[in-house]
């Protein structure tokens, strides 16, 4: 092997892909080499990234031991089908240069069940890429038996089983293995396997925050049922005390929830090659742009904060401070869990199953209803309007986070430990009965996730709690959309008290959330 083969006219046909969401895309990757006057070129609609890769593989090859393609009199194609998908990134470094290998008799294997990808240092090593997991899903998915793939990748990947994972730190160390010279140890996940969970909790608890009993019930609620929660209050009340404390109530993820969450930091280059397997929390800049925070970009369709959240929670601090244009795009995913994304050069649909917190200013300098308030009424109204009825009525809780007595601050006024995990308690608790009642329903896991017409059969009212629900429907003027919402979040009240049915006191805690004057 270490000595250097003249080359050969030949082809080769090998396998890679293309990572997306929410699988990667197979791609052949086909090489012919002929006679003729030297030519080195890649076809199939490869992009900047993938057109420099031939230095990258000629380097590669050449520092591994082997005969360099830009050292010989011969004209190469190296193909990547189907020539319609658009070609991003490094994943195809490798596959390519093995091709070439392949194709130029300067090593033997059967490539038949098997799929490459990783970026190639000049030096021949392996670097890691985006998204290794979901090329792994797709690879056991069309009945590839092995999957070479970057080492730095192999904790993201081994999430999948199936399929016998193999970890590569350089081209000369994968030649050896194909050719029998020297094998790499091979990783094959078990079935129902556990994913080891390390969660450390850095932020607040609510062991750490003072009174707010309002603040912290009407979190439990919407952590139980996944809802939407707006907190509002005076500035330094602790609304982004109380938001960061809600991390430390967030059930663990599902091994389902796990990979999909994963893949998704994978492909945005977030997860550092590591399976994230605690619920993600973003809070992104009331500065941020409507692509950085919707998705989008200027050429391929991009994951925004709104997907990064998902299975998890988005918080938005100064809500209103937003521009008025990503405020009313949060529309879709609220309502319907995901997010459409179109531009020139593809469009795409996002996941984006979150849960929002929101916190606000009730006025400009947040101190409107007190003397101390300097705001003019037509500033208030136009501040408020930032937040249109649409996005209001899709927030399933407003919550008032007021000023804290200075006797409740006092170190002889803390409270004894162990609040959070009380309520953490309660919240898996309410999580367990929400799974089991939607053991049948397909893609529901919370009550937030519930439609229409899932609700007659699901959510359970009581006579009583019905009237009461069409009473206040009626003086409160609530949408269809509320009426719904609201019976939804009666249902979290419920669970947390390990009721059956929803009965009236349920329904009116539930209504004491519903949007209204700040």
């Amino acid at each position: 092997m270490g000595k250097k083969q003249a080359i050969a006219s030949g082809f080769a046909r090998l396998s890679g892909a293309q990572p997306a969401l929410p699988r990667a895309h197979v791609v052949s990757v086909e090489t012919d080499i002929t006679k003729g006057l030297h030519a080195f070129t890649i076809v199939g609609l490869p992009d900047k990234s993938v057109e420099e890769a031939k230095d990258r593989i000629a380097s590669a090859i050449k520092n591994s031991g082997f005969e360099s393609p830009k050292r010989s009199n011969k004209k190469i194609v190296l193909s990547l089908a189907p020539a319609t998908l658009r070609k991003e990134g490094g994943a195809f470094d490798l596959p390519m240069a093995l091709c070439f290998l392949l194709a130029s008799e300067q090593m033997k294997f059967n490539p038949a069940g098997k799929m490459f990808a990783g970026e190639l240092a000049l030096d021949g090593e392996v670097r890691a890429i985006p998204c290794a997991l979901s090329i792994a899903l797709s690879a056991r998915d069309k009945g590839f038996k092995e999957f070479f793939l970057p080492e730095e990748n192999l904790e993201e990947a081994s999430l999948v089983s199936g399929i016998s994972l193999f970890g590569v730190s350089t081209l000369k160390e994968l030649v050896e293995h194909l050719s029998g010279i020297k094998l790499i140890a091979s990783f094959v996940k078990k079935e129902n396997s556990q994913v080891r969970k390390d969660i450390e909790i850095d932020g607040p608890i609510f062991d750490d925050i003072r009174e707010q009993k309002s603040a912290k019930r009407g979190l439990e609620i919407a952590v139980a049922g996944r809802h939407n929660i707006a907190l509002y209050g005076p500035p330094g009340t602790g609304k982004t005390m109380l938001a960061r404390a809600a991390t430390a109530l967030l059930p663990e993820l599902s091994p389902e929830e796990i990979i999909e969450v994963t893949m998704i930091h994978s492909l945005a280059g977030t997860s550092g090659g590591r399976a994230i397997v605690s619920a993600p929390f973003r809070s992104p800049h009331h500065t941020s742009s409507y692509s950085s925070l919707i998705g989008g970009g200027s050429s391929s369709p991009r994951a925004g904060e709104v997907t990064l959240a998902h299975r998890g929670v988005l918080f938005l601090d100064e809500f209103p401070e937003f521009h008025r244009d990503v405020v009313q795009a949060l529309r879709e995913p609220l309502e319907d869990k995901v997010v459409s994304i179109s531009r020139a050069k593809g469009s795409a649909i996002f996941p984006a199953n979150f849960m929002l917190i929101a916190a606000l200013n009730p006025c400009p300098c947040g101190f409107w209803g007190t003397a101390r308030c300097e705001c003019m009424p037509h500033i208030v109204e136009k501040y408020r309007r930032k937040i249109s009825g649409p996005v209001a009525d899709r927030i399933d809780m407003w919550v008032s986070v007021g000023d804290i007595a200075p006797e409740a601050m006092t170190a002889r006024k803390r409270k004894e430990a162990g609040e959070t995990e009380a309520v953490r308690s309660r919240i898996l608790k309410a999580r367990t009965r929400q799974r089991e009642r939607f053991i049948n329903a397909k893609g529901l896991s919370t009550n937030a996730d519930m439609k229409a017409k899932q609700i007659d059969t699901l959510a359970k009212l009581s006579p009583k709690a019905e009237e009461t629900l069409v009473g206040a429907a009626r003086s409160l003027k609530l949408s269809p959309r509320g009426y719904h919402r609201t019976i939804k979040l009666a249902r979290t009240v419920a669970d947390l008290a390990e009721s059956e049915t929803i009965e009236p006191s349920h329904m009116l805690e539930a209504l004491q959330y519903r949007a209204r004057e700040l």
